[in-house]
């Protein structure tokens, strides 16, 4: 096969690969979840953060959470609807529940790097700036990277 050909997987192949990215995802996504949980109990998260901050925090916090139900979603509605079955309408659902998860990742995650870049270098300017770059590398490599390959 010429290496610009694509074979089309069968359904069935398809939604297992689909179900294997979700799971792929959800262990970082739980991990940056629970560490997002315990930040807010550290005796300085009160102390270093202005109120507005410890709101983004909250923000960053729901996206994630949200992210993470996005990503579950697919095996719950899967289980519910036809265990024994595969559909071209479950596939196409599930892959948007999975990349609107990755959305709600790459937005949650840029919140939680700027509140941390704020607080350790003291400036918000280059926070943003910072911020800035992280969340377009991200956006580069999750969403453009994938639309140039196809």
């Amino acid at each position: 096969m010429h290496p610009e050909q694509k074979e089309t997987l069968p359904l069935p192949e398809a939604v297992t690969h689909l179900l294997e990215e979700c799971r792929m995802v959800l262990p970082g996504l739980q991990a940056l979840l629970g560490f997002q949980f315990i930040a807010i109990f550290n005796a300085g998260f009160s102390e270093k953060l202005t109120p507005t901050e410890q709101r983004l925090h909250l923000l960053a916090l729901g996206l994630v959470a949200l992210a993470g139900a996005l990503v579950m979603a697919p095996a719950s509605y899967h289980r519910q609807t036809g265990p024994q079955e595969v559909s071209t309408h479950f596939l196409t659902l599930a892959s948007r529940l999975l990349l609107g998860a990755m959305v709600l990742l790459v937005l949650g995650i840029g919140l939680d790097f700027y509140v941390i870049a704020r607080v350790i270098l003291a400036n918000r300017w280059l926070s943003v700036l910072l911020t800035l770059v992280v969340v377009s590398l991200f956006v580069s490599v999750w969403f453009l990277l994938p639309r140039l390959g196809r």
